[in-house]
């Protein structure tokens, strides 16, 4: 079984003390309003469907993953929905309508009401060079803490707060949130090696060292038609 290094508790376990999975919360703005800084690059009509491309390869990269069992999209997005929900993503409507925090809580109290002392994560949805190993290994070392997070590649940033042992998630994301989640408590996780669990995207330059990293089917084929 596994214990907690922070506070001594055995952490979540199945059937002959096999570490339970994760199951990832993945919120998704409607395609209309995600990825606004993209719009000078890829252009306003192609936009909406590299956002959309973004989350179609990360939730892809997250379903293949051995640690995750599952990922709940919260969006209101119908389009999104649809898609991802197609590629075997649980979709919960953002209820509280009331920002990117408010979404991740609403999607953690909807898996935990199933299962109270579920592993849950919080992932951005656009992590399109996502690989399911490097997932793997970020995931196994958060099991270590009550809390943990990866930094985005900037350092500025959060692209994942975890939380095990049936924690609150408590997330902080939106701009400088790698110094508010350490604040909070989480432990930073700083692994070599996992550049593509850091590898948000943002900017066009953030989607040129994206590319460069290697980006999944859905995202390729989306910024090919890129005008830039």
């Amino acid at each position: 079984m596994h214990r907690d290094d922070e506070t001594g508790a055995v952490g979540p376990a199945g059937p002959a003390g096999i570490t339970a999975p994760w199951t990832l919360i993945v919120p998704l703005k409607p395609l209309a309003l995600a990825k606004s800084r993209l719009g000078p690059v890829a252009g306003e009509g192609l936009r909406p469907g590299l956002a959309l491309a973004f989350a179609q390869d990360t939730v892809a990269a997250a379903l293949a993953c051995q640690a995750v069992e599952g990922v709940v999209i919260v969006t209101d997005d119908p389009r999104a929905g649809a898609e991802l929900a197609a590629m075997g993503a649980r979709i919960v409507p953002d209820a509280p309508d009331a920002g990117l925090n408010a979404a991740l809580e609403h999607g953690e109290a909807a898996v935990r009401a199933e299962r109270p002392g579920a592993a849950v994560a919080a992932l951005n949805a656009d992590l399109p060079a996502l690989r399911p190993v490097e997932l793997a290994r970020v995931l196994e070392a958060a099991r270590a803490h009550r809390r943990a997070f990866v930094a985005d590649a900037a350092g500025v940033g959060t692209t994942l707060l975890a939380a095990a042992g049936g924690a609150a998630l408590a997330p902080a994301f939106g701009g400088a949130s790698r110094a508010r989640h350490l604040r909070s408590g989480a432990v930073e996780i700083a692994l070599p090696g996992v550049e593509s669990v850091r590898r948000d995207v943002d900017t066009g330059e953030d989607l040129a060292a994206a590319l460069a990293l290697g980006v999944g089917p859905h995202t390729l084929r989306t910024s090919a038609a890129s005008p830039a």
